[in-house]
């Protein structure tokens, strides 16, 4: 198979197929005679692991951990799950920030009249955090 097939049967784009050879979290592909890559169908099966890595939010480097798991038949899943629960907890961090930032800005949008008036205090919290980071 082509890149392009690959890449359709995977779901990863052409691009990030050749950035995952590149820095090493996959293989290399056969080349034929033309060139061209050549993929099998456990490239495809490694390209979907990777996949819903990604769609899980795990990073390159906890993907490549994963995937050296995957491979060794003689893992322990503690290391796994080590590595997912490490993930989730870092997922549960943004989610809390990402939560005080919504209410923060929640606050301000209540705050603001929103009409004809230039007082704005949206914009006079931009201004003190922006002034008191100089500092």
């Amino acid at each position: 198979m082509n890149i392009g097939e690959v890449a359709k049967a995977s779901g990863v784009s052409a691009k990030m197929i050749r950035y995952y050879e590149q820095t090493g979290l996959i293989p290399r592909a056969n080349r034929r005679e033309s060139g061209y890559r050549n993929y099998s169908a456990s490239d495809i099966h490694m390209l979907r692991f990777i996949r819903r890595g990604r769609d899980l939010g795990f990073p390159v480097a906890e993907i490549n951990e994963l995937l050296g798991l995957w491979r060794d038949k003689s893992r322990q899943s503690a290391e796994v799950k080590r590595i997912a629960t490490a993930h989730m907890t870092e997922l549960r961090e943004k989610i809390d920030s990402l939560e005080q930032i919504a209410n923060t800005l929640q606050t301000l949008i209540e705050c603001c009249s929103g009409d004809d008036r230039p007082d704005c205090p949206i914009l006079a919290d931009l201004e003190n955090t922006a002034d008191r980071q100089q500092l």
